[in-house]
């Protein structure tokens, strides 16, 4: 795996979404290749409360923020529905699982390990959000709340799904199965039965939340951070491991 010098400026690999956006739209989602850290978080860790040496995530998002136009307001996400104007977000630490913005230059981002990163934007390149949709989000309707926040006509939105554990990985047990099926009956194709439990297709529950919603395109990257241990982290795989970034701001 790459590792910069203390001296270098290595280039981050990073995941450009494929999607229609408006030119002044710029996004991305980061690997864990070519950063600071050692052990289970290498190398590029982003995440400060996963239990990694403080100074190598320090390093690693410098690293990342060259590559930025300003610094993101880092969350405190708590696997819930709470949304951020960037404003807020960047003068205190807050628990939330999504942050949206108006203006330029702004990063809106959040980190994950098997959770479902989604960034938004209108066609019309105004605004731009990003949210944290693990399966508690997702069922406590953290996607709603942010195209709420938006404060637009959600036909008007776009929404891209970044890297997440793919269907054939995400076994789950009977509260979450329950937990979707009781939202809306129509979740329940998005679960397959395994033995005595479920494997559960966050993309799909995602893209079915958003279609409800009424957002007007819905596109996904179809990956899965639990089968690509040489590309994501994955807390599911290794428990003790990295969290990687999903970001989105509106250029100048």
């Amino acid at each position: 795996m790459d590792e910069p010098s203390v001296t270098g400026s290595p280039k981050i690999e990073l995941i450009k979404p494929d999607w229609n956006a408006p030119p002044n739209v710029r996004a991305f989602s980061t690997t864990r290749h070519r950063g600071f850290s050692k052990g289970p978080w290498s190398s590029l860790n982003l995440g400060g409360s996963c239990g990694d040496n403080p100074e190598h995530v320090k390093e690693n998002r410098e690293l990342l923020q060259r590559m930025l136009p300003g610094k993101p307001p880092w969350l405190k996400q708590v696997h819930g529905k709470h949304v951020v104007g960037w404003n807020e977000a960047s003068q205190s630490t807050r628990e939330a699982d999504a942050v949206f913005t108006s203006g330029t230059g702004q990063v809106c981002a959040v980190l994950t390990a098997d959770c479902l990163p989604v960034l938004f934007c209108d066609k019309a390149g105004t605004r731009v959000a990003a949210a944290h949709a693990g399966w508690r989000g997702l069922a406590a309707g953290v996607l709603e709340a942010t195209v709420a926040a938006m404060d637009c006509d959600p036909a008007e939105l776009m929404a891209w799904m970044g890297p997440a554990i793919g269907p054939q990985a995400f076994e789950v047990g009977r509260d979450v199965y329950d937990a979707f099926v009781g939202l809306d009956a129509d979740n329940s194709t998005a679960f397959k039965v395994s033995a005595d439990r479920w494997l559960a297709d966050l993309y799909a529950l995602a893209r079915m939340a958003l279609v409800r919603a009424g957002v007007g395109w819905v596109l996904d990257g179809q990956y899965c951070t639990y089968s690509e241990p040489n590309k994501f982290f994955s807390y599911r795989r290794e428990a003790v491991t990295g969290r990687m970034a999903t970001g989105i701001w509106l250029k100048a």
